[in-house]
């Protein structure tokens, strides 16, 4: 019998294969060790957008309840044989019963199925991939030109192995007898963390001549490379080295571009420390929690598409239009811009409305605190500002300059309740946070602060890293201890291993430092539980830090420490209501 023998060599095995601009970097000088200790996935809302069916909970994706996902969106058919609204209910579903997967969108029908198989194989796990389209009779191959392994990681775990692919290559055997047309092959394009490739967009391109045919080699333990030479997933899997950090997620479970000091060519590095692939740049939909994948997209030219026959919904973009569906917060974002001018610690008094999200907290005849409103009726502050037995003593000014001349914006509320860290430590300043509930009038549903924008609440601490720019503000001392009575602010930078300074307490989870190297921005006495407030590259301004505490103000080597905020997004939200402050991940 005659044989057409097709020999797809695995890249790994030539010393001639072309390396990225990065292949020489080791995998120490690219992945972050003490983040992979963490052991992210997809599944970690610390570094990743949760999918529109799921909320993030203590860090991780959860499921959501079918009834919790936007109700506008496409009709779906489950292979259970049920329809479902939308694509994001049934993904709801599919969450909680892993049995009951997409199968197309529209109405179930009583007939047709979509199935994936391999052909020409040596083994269970490779072969050749085949597939059955729900409103086709017959099956069809993939063309090679448009595979790779995030749809092979998918196909893999449609076939049942869990951990996905191990590559798109193999030696597969076909015999001309079958006629192989593979000009009449489909193309398929998948985000890579789909279930099954039915969810997938399956095209057919108007091309002539032979393509080549799509394989795969399933991960099993046969296959995986020595350890020495690999990166290990949080899945189990173990894949090159050299795959770690290139933007494509070979693991399956995104764990190879979670931890990323940097990005190999091809791809782009998010600045939490995500590589992502190039196509995801401007793409229209932000990838990066820290939102810099969307900006300066002006100059991104569309790409002409080949002529193409749609042979399946996308599902790709009906989830990013169920996004567009949930709902949207309104914080961070100021009315008005200012020039950036030094203050707090030899600074000059800040104007109305440069710091709407700025409160005094008023006990007895003194401002004592600061704090930072974060929506409706609530106010963040230091716990150790605070008491809960004196809440009806305390006041809360917003949209204070100056408390000698007070200004016509200003509005005092009184405070309902005191709401202090259970966990707070008064001798370490651990878990120095705390939150008030402000007063509502008798006639009104909520707090009406016409000139106060809420600062958002990070989720994420990985949202500002070391040497970001930030604001802090208040009312404290000069560091001469002379009594300020306006308003200011100044920008600091965020300060990484800040136990140099502190040795034995600072706690690098609950804490933030910031500061400048000559210590001439600084905060001090008085400006405890107001806002460090970072900007994010949208200028969406978070309130990364609750002054604190810290050693001589204003001195070199002696930088403000802040309770990070990002740690107690849970905690928070338990209190406030999850709704009032979850910007993303809802």
């Amino acid at each position: 019998m005659k044989c057409i023998h097709i020999v797809l060599l695995l890249c790994f095995h030539l010393s001639l294969c072309k390396l990225t601009s990065t292949s020489d970097t080791s995998q120490e000088d690219l992945v972050d060790k003490k983040c992979l200790m963490n052991k992210y996935t997809h599944l970690s809302c610390n570094k990743v957008f949760c999918q529109p069916w799921q909320r993030c909970i203590e860090g991780t994706c959860v499921c959501k309840l079918p009834y919790q996902c936007p109700k506008n969106g496409t009709s779906v058919c489950s292979t259970n044989g049920k329809n479902y609204p939308t694509y994001c209910k049934q993904k709801s579903l599919e969450c909680i019963r892993p049995e009951s997967k997409f199968l197309h969108n529209g109405t179930c029908r009583g007939k047709g199925s979509f199935n994936v198989s391999l052909k020409y194989k040596n083994k269970d796990s490779e072969g050749i991939v085949e597939v059955k389209l729900v409103d086709q009779d017959k099956k069809t191959f993939i063309c090679k030109s448009t595979w790779s392994i995030t749809e092979a990681n998918v196909a893999c775990r449609d076939l049942g192995f869990q951990q996905g692919a191990f590559d798109t290559h193999g030696r597969f055997y076909i015999t001309d007898e079958l006629h192989i047309n593979s000009a009449d092959c489909v193309h398929v394009r998948c985000r890579g963390l789909e279930t099954t490739l039915a969810e997938c967009t399956f095209t057919k391109r108007r091309t002539k001549g032979y393509q080549g045919l799509a394989g795969v080699v399933c991960y099993t333990q046969d296959t995986a490379p020595p350890e020495k030479e690999s990166f290990q997933c949080v899945n189990g899997k173990y894949i090159l080295q050299k795959k770690a950090c290139d933007g494509v997620n070979d693991c399956g479970d995104l764990s190879d571009e979670l931890c990323c000091k940097e990005c190999r060519s091809g791809s782009f590095r998010c600045k939490s420390g995500v590589c992502i692939p190039n196509q995801y740049k401007c793409n229209g939909e932000v990838d990066c929690i820290t939102g810099d994948d969307e900006v300066n997209c002006e100059d991104f030219a569309t790409v002409a598409q080949e002529e193409t026959e749609m042979l399946t919904a996308d599902m790709d973009a009906e989830r990013k239009q169920i996004k567009s569906f949930l709902p949207k917060l309104s914080c961070g974002i100021k009315n008005s811009s200012h020039a950036r001018r030094k203050r707090v610690v030899g600074g000059k008094p800040a104007g109305v409305g440069d710091l709407p999200w700025q409160v005094a907290i008023k006990d007895g005849k003194e401002i004592k605190c600061g704090g930072i409103y974060i929506g409706g009726c609530w106010i963040l502050t230091a716990a150790h500002c605070v008491r809960v037995s004196k809440a009806r003593h305390y006041q809360v000014w917003t949209s204070l300059v100056d408390w000698i001349r007070p200004n016509s914006e200003l509005l005092v509320e009184t405070v309902n309740k005191v709401i202090i860290h259970e966990k707070y430590n008064g001798t370490t300043y651990e878990n120095d946070i705390a939150l008030l509930e402000m007063k509502k009038f008798s006639n009104h549903k909520e707090c009406e602060l016409p000139n106060s924008i809420p600062a958002c609440v990070p989720w994420s601490p990985y949202l500002f890293q070391p040497n970001d720019k930030c604001i802090v503000s208040g009312w404290g001392r000069e560091k001469d201890n002379q009594k300020v009575y306006s308003l200011r602010w100044g920008e600091v930078n965020l300060i990484g291993n800040c136990s140099k300074f502190y040795s034995n307490r600072y706690f690098e989870k609950e804490m933030e430092c910031a500061g400048t190297k000559d210590g001439s921005i600084d905060a001090c006495k008085g400006d405890s539980g107001g806002p460090l407030v970072c900007m994010d590259i949208n200028n969406v301004s978070y309130v990364w830090g609750i002054v604190s505490w810290g050693e001589n103000c204003g001195e070199p080597e002696f930088p403000g420490v802040y309770t990070k905020v990002a740690n107690y997004f849970d905690w928070i939200s338990y209190h406030v209501g999850r709704a009032l402050i979850s910007q993303h991940n809802i």
